[in-house]
């Protein structure tokens, strides 16, 4: 009997350390809701903490479980906002005449939860959206965190689609129903994959859950211009805001990252920061790297 007690408890000790990745969740005292936005569409939102406000913008495909390894861990000590994007997760669905932008939703959110001023996180899509709001919105923001993403250098809504744009949306989207979207979405979560570095297996069952409930309407369908883009840049560059700025890279060698930004000369008050051995989505990837970048960051903005 003893013996196998011993085995037993020496399964059970494996099997838990074999799981070194896995976030352990307080779902105590979490606040969830629905903010209405333009459009007659709903933003899915959950909050916990209190004290300075920090928002977690999302990455493409994603939604508010991204944030599974920062969610808790901001709250202990600051309110933390994440929420679903219009397209994403629990948010209500895109349409392709409907012209609205991730950012005005965004807004509309913190004015909602009556926050003037937030700490701003924001991861690949997420940072493109952050970067919008450099150039858009600063004053509503106390600090920026640009991880794997920034502003980016596309048409925003000031240049809708025209017509040789709306002719080769439909020859992509016709190749993308002739592979077939599962196979699209097992090709993208492996390209996350590739980017990450020693622990990258840790991010293979969270992203593949979410990719797997993602409804895949952006590549399906010619969405309006929902980043700002290039209209955000311009003003970026004329306004050069001083809001303290970190910007994040994953330093494995299967990510594409430099050390530098060329956001630096307009962002008088920015730095670059790579985390080693991490890739696109560092927060998944090394939670308590990042965190504590993070943190560092804000607790002293």
């Amino acid at each position: 009997m003893r013996k196998l007690i011993f085995h037993v408890l020496l399964a059970y000790a494996i099997t838990g350390m074999a799981q070194p990745c896995k976030v352990k969740q307080d779902i105590q005292q979490v606040k969830s809701g629905y903010v209405e936005v333009s459009g007659n569409a709903r933003i899915y939102y959950e909050e916990k903490g209190q004290g300075t406000p920090i928002m977690l913008l999302h990455g493409h495909s994603l939604d508010t479980r991204m944030w599974n390894g920062q969610f808790d861990e901001f709250a202990k000590h600051h309110r933390v906002v994440r929420f679903d994007f219009r397209g994403y997760g629990k948010s209500s669905e895109q349409t392709e005449t409907f012209q609205f932008t991730h950012l005005d939703d965004l807004l509309t959110l913190m004015d909602s939860l009556h926050i003037e001023k937030a700490h701003i996180v924001g991861l690949s899509m997420g940072g493109f959206i952050a970067g919008d709001m450099l150039g858009i919105a600063p004053k509503r923001m106390l600090s920026c965190v640009l991880a794997s993403g920034g502003p980016k250098t596309q048409k925003g809504p000031s240049e809708p689609m025209d017509g040789a744009e709306k002719a080769k949306r439909d020859i992509d989207i016709a190749a993308l129903k002739a592979k077939g979207v599962d196979k699209m979405k097992e090709e993208w979560l492996e390209a996350l994959m590739a980017s990450g570095g020693s622990r990258k297996e840790c991010m293979r069952e969270p992203l593949r859950i979410m990719i797997t409930d993602w409804t895949a309407w952006q590549p399906l369908h010619k969405e309006v211009r929902l980043i700002y883009g290039m209209d955000a840049v311009k003003q970026l560059k004329q306004k050069c805001p001083t809001v303290p700025t970190l910007i994040l890279e994953g330093g494995a060698p299967g990510n594409k990252h430099s050390g530098k930004s060329w956001l630096t000369e307009f962002l008088s008050n920015s730095r670059v920061e790579v985390l080693p051995d991490c890739g696109h989505m560092m927060n998944i990837e090394k939670p308590e790297l990042f965190n504590k970048a993070v943190l560092d960051f804000i607790n002293k903005n």
